[in-house]
């Protein structure tokens, strides 16, 4: 009974225990630790050990994609948000300890001086002037709404406020930093002086040219020990490269040859079995079918119908001398278009202006688009005709009407519509009715049109001169890849993830099966594009996985503008954060460098002696002179730039031989034997402003040394 007692006591401790116990079945680790700290688990980062909240940042990235209206992908809205929060917490410390504090009518003001504000019509009186009161009612109506449900606006509003406030504070901040960078008078004759003094010098130089390449030879254990000793310098974010192969699915031959022969068959008439009929029926090819649009539709074409003319230079080229000459009627092809096969029906012939100018009078009813008369069709047709009656020998008449009843954009320029181009009049966007008229009739003719916008009184003005044209129904069929085409695809990218699963080596294989091996170089954990596939980001995440090591590989599918496909990946290159990632680039870099410095080595081992002419002579060279050197442009002449050696020619003492110096090109030893001030100015204010504005350039940077001296935390990657 003690026993149970004690069970009773601690009951929820072994509902824990037991809990626990069924989570180990399907959590790591890792997870376990998490459970215990659930902060974190909704943490996406935090900015000097304040967290940012993840679904806070989730919702905002939602909303930034929103508002990119869908241009900006998954990656490109984590990072510009991610930016801005960053941004947003380092300021909100440093506003913090400067006290700085920006106020409700600040935002207010700072909001209503706005030329977007200003000038919106929803926001002027009767006097059209800028009106704050409603702009009040305005916010006041949007937060009614969202109180009902309806609160994207007020969200958006909200969002609209946050970053007046924001970048009213870092002006604030930003302009209390710029105030305390100045320079006195002092400062800015000292730096006149210095940039300006010229000198005088004899030098002794030997170019590391004069060594051979050979007898400075840097080998890796250096260029390690190099990099190891100067590790600062060579940190970097942790990286992945990737070597991949692309397979993409596309039809074969046969595949193309039984799309040609599938758009063939629908030329002539067909006969196939009915299930509704019980009997074989007779289906009517392009050839002898009139009702062109349900043919497409019925038949299920790749493209829909276009109704537009085309003159000879927009048929293709290779059909365009047989279509010009072909009766109305006769089916061109099947020919070979954009990954399309195609069969094509001259339907009309026609001479056609490129483009018509035109006016109208518009007269529209209840029910047709975009208005809102209240005239029955009768009403509408009856006043349409008593217009032209007035206006159809009457130009003058036709612009005072147009002027006094039109509700769209021609009105007040006598309802000139101006000139329209044929493919824009026959395209889906633009009424048929109305091209149909200005086109098929010449310049001068006047009538009334019903369109799909009520009644018109249109009058062609010019018309350019008129060309051969033809209307061409067109059945097509996209090319793809069948499916057994795409099975065989798809065996020849597993098994090359299967051989290089069993350790076989990318490039070895890819000799062999003629494949393109192509790399994305040091990739970071937030990247999502791959070179030559676009935004992958499974492949990115993949990469960066805790378990993922060296010469592994997966296939992806992948889509490529459209283009399906697959790629087989290995994982190439590893460098994780503050290692180094030794590059050809990193080993250009630095092997000169390195290079030279040996160079330098041997080249002093010879530059003895306690005068320059002694120097000289056991180096083998002679002593050279150089006038008027100066620090603003640090070039001694018969040698170029060396900002090094003129910098500590600058503060030497005249006439003092100096130490051996590695210069830019080469090897130096000097002595100043002249140095001329400049003459002195009545007043040095030019100079304390130049120091000023250079100072005052660096608030610029301001940003970048506050984040570069955060704490941040960066998990995004485990999350996107």
């Amino acid at each position: 009974m003690a026993i149970l007692s004690k069970i009773r006591d601690r009951s929820m401790f072994l509902i824990l225990i037991v809990g626990l116990a069924l989570f180990a079945f399907v959590l790591d680790p890792s997870s376990i630790q998490q459970f215990f700290s659930s902060s974190k688990v909704n943490s996406i980062g935090e900015v000097n050990g304040e967290d940012i909240d993840r679904e806070e940042f989730a919702r905002q990235v939602e909303a930034y994609r929103t508002q990119s209206g869908g241009r900006a992908s998954q990656m490109q809205a984590v990072n510009a948000v991610w930016s801005g929060m960053i941004s947003e917490k380092i300021f909100e410390d440093q506003l913090e300890k400067a006290g700085i504090v920006i106020g409700e009518k600040d935002i207010w003001d700072a909001m209503t001086s706005l030329q977007e504000i200003q000038n919106s019509p929803l926001f002027k009186n009767e006097a059209n002037l800028f009106d704050e009161e409603k702009l009040k009612e305005y916010i006041a109506n949007m937060k009614d709404d969202a109180e009902s449900g309806n609160s994207q606006a007020w969200m958006n509003w909200l969002a609209t406020e946050k970053n007046i406030k924001q970048n009213l504070q870092r002006q604030a901040y930003t302009s209390l930093v710029k105030a305390g960078l100045g320079a006195s008078l002092k400062e800015g004759e000292r730096d006149y002086l210095f940039n300006n003094t010229k000198m005088d010098a004899e030098f002794v130089y030997v170019p590391y040219s004069t060594i051979a390449d050979s007898l400075a030879y840097v080998s890796k254990q250096e260029i390690q020990n190099y990099l190891k000793d100067n590790s600062k310098r060579f940190k970097t974010e942790a990286g992945r490269t990737l070597k991949y192969v692309k397979f993409d699915i596309l039809p074969s031959e046969a595949d193309d040859a039984e799309a040609k022969k599938l758009v063939e068959s629908y030329i002539e008439d067909r006969e196939e079995y009915s299930n509704a009929a019980k009997a074989t029926v007779k289906i009517a090819g392009l050839k002898n079918t009139t009702k062109y649009e349900s043919f497409l539709n019925d038949n299920r074409s790749d493209l829909a119908i276009d109704n537009g003319y085309k003159y000879k230079n927009q048929i293709l080229a290779e059909i365009s001398d047989e279509v010009f000459n072909a009766e109305v009627g006769t089916v061109v092809g099947p020919y070979k278009q954009n990954g399309y096969y195609k069969i094509s029906k001259v339907v009309e012939t026609i001479q056609l202006p490129d483009s018509v100018k035109s006016s109208h009078i518009i007269v529209p009813y209840a029910g047709t688009t975009r208005s809102t008369s209240l005239k029955t069709k009768e009403q509408a047709k009856k006043t349409a005709d008593s217009v032209f009656a007035l206006v159809k020998n009457n130009k003058s008449k036709f612009t005072e009407i147009a002027d006094e009843i039109n509700s769209d954009g021609t009105k007040g320029k006598g309802g000139d519509i101006g000139w329209v181009r044929k493919d824009q009049a026959f395209s889906p966007s633009f009424d048929a009715d109305f091209a149909n008229f200005i086109y098929k009739n010449k310049v001068g003719s006047i009538d009334v049109v019903e369109t799909a916008f009520g009644f018109h009184i249109i009058r062609i003005d010019d018309q350019t001169k008129a060309e051969k044209a033809v209307k061409l129904v067109t059945f097509a069929r996209l090319v793809e890849a069948s499916e057994e085409t795409e099975n065989r695809i798809f065996e020849e990218a597993e098994t090359l993830n299967a051989n290089l699963s069993e350790g076989r080596d990318i490039d070895e294989i890819a000799t062999e099966m003629n494949y393109n091996v192509q790399m994305a170089l040091n990739l970071k954990v937030l990247d999502e594009v791959i070179p030559g596939l676009g935004a992958q980001r499974q492949m990115v995440t993949w990469a960066f996985e805790n378990e993922r090591e060296l010469d592994d590989s997966k296939r992806f599918d992948i889509d490529v503008a459209g283009k399906r496909g697959y790629a087989v990946a290995v994982l190439s290159g590893k460098v994780e954060k503050d290692g180094i990632a030794v590059s050809s680039e990193l080993l250009g870099s630095i092997r000169p460098e390195l290079v030279d410095k040996k160079k330098a080595d041997i080249i002093k081992k010879k530059m003895s002696g306690a005068t320059l002419e002694e120097i000289a002579t056991n180096s083998g060279v002679t002593v050279r002179s150089a006038s008027g050197i100066n620090l603003s442009s640090p070039l001694i002449s018969g040698v170029g730039n060396e900002p090094a050696v003129v910098g500590a020619m600058s503060t030497i003492k005249l006439n003092e031989v100096s130490d051996i110096l590695n210069g830019e090109k080469g090897v130096f030893v000097f002595k100043v034997t002249k140095r001329d001030a400049p003459i002195a100015l009545e007043n040095y204010d030019t100079f304390r402003k130049k120091i000023v504005t250079q100072l005052q350039a660096r608030g610029n940077q301001i940003f970048n040394v506050l984040e570069e001296t955060a704490d941040i935390k960066d998990n995004r990657g485990k999350f996107f």
